[in-house]
């Protein structure tokens, strides 16, 4: 017990708040932001790569904004990329040189982000936290719009240090990001604005993935669609909830051929609560 609230009390860096100022990457493209944390996992690991090259074995997924509404939904439910899209354009980009290792929050695990970071930085690995920033809103702020990727350069006591954009999270908000279902919010006007005479709303329900129905989408719709023709005053749906084809977690990174590949590959999965 003793040494787990030492280590707690630890400080891990890859850099110096000053470093991660002066290395950091900003984000490189639209919705990039997975290549844009890969291109410094790389950096970090000592494998230099153009940013271009990155965003090129990443396989970026843009959002479809002039697409017809069924369409337009199931593109934002792709938008960016997943941890495993990170992982093949990180083992693609360094020529196999790095590979990496997702580990699921989700269900919630029996674990603190700090310390297990702080133990991971120490050894050498590289994180990527993929997080759902719509979770864990401070008040008064308006809802994000999307899911983010970003590489993780420190670990301290109630403090991750984060970059794309440079950040301080404190344990407790960045942990119920990491720990989000699958899904995104899109805001009222971004589906009200793309609803037109011939759209075919039941297209939402017959898409192959079933989270579709289960989330009834089709019906979240339609009830937007209510709520206009209604009087002003009644409440309204200020988003619809739709499957987000991301993961909330963390990606180690390491150098393929190391020690550390091996512990990291061979470590269990985190423990369910």
């Amino acid at each position: 017990m003793e040494s787990e609230c030492a280590e707690e009390q630890q400080e891990a860096m890859l850099w110096s708040i000053q470093e991660a100022v002066e290395r950091q990457t900003l984000q490189i493209g639209v919705s990039a932001c997975g290549a844009t944390a890969v291109v410094d996992v790389l950096k970090a690991l000592g494998v230099a790569v153009d940013p271009e090259e990155a965003e090129r074995c990443v396989q970026t997924r843009l959002r479809r904004n002039e697409a017809p509404l069924p369409d337009y939904l199931l593109s934002r439910s792709q938008a960016g990329a997943t941890h495993a899209q990170l992982i093949r354009g990180a083992e693609e980009a360094s020529r196999g040189a790095v590979t990496g290792r997702f580990f699921h929050f989700h269900p919630r695990r029996r674990v603190r982000p700090v310390p297990w970071l702080g133990r991971w930085i120490r050894k050498g690995a590289v994180p990527v936290a993929t997080m759902n920033l719509q979770q864990a809103v401070p008040e008064g702020q308006e809802v994000p719009d999307a899911w983010h990727h970003q590489l993780v350069f420190g670990a301290a006591p109630n403090a991750v240090f984060m970059t794309n954009p440079l950040d301080v999270g404190s344990e407790a908000d960045v942990h119920q990001r990491l720990c989000s279902e699958s899904v995104l919010l899109v805001r009222r006007d971004d589906v009200l604005q793309r609803l037109t005479a011939d759209c075919s709303l039941s297209s939402l329900s017959e898409l192959s993935d079933p989270r579709w129905r289960s989330l009834d989408v089709e019906g979240q719709v339609k009830k937007m669609i209510k709520e206009e023709e209604a009087e002003e005053d009644q409440p309204r749906l200020s988003h619809i909830v739709i499957p987000a084809a991301y993961s909330s977690g963390v990606t180690l990174f390491v150098l393929r051929h190391s020690e550390l590949a091996q512990e990291l590959l061979g470590s269990p999965e985190l423990p369910l609560v």
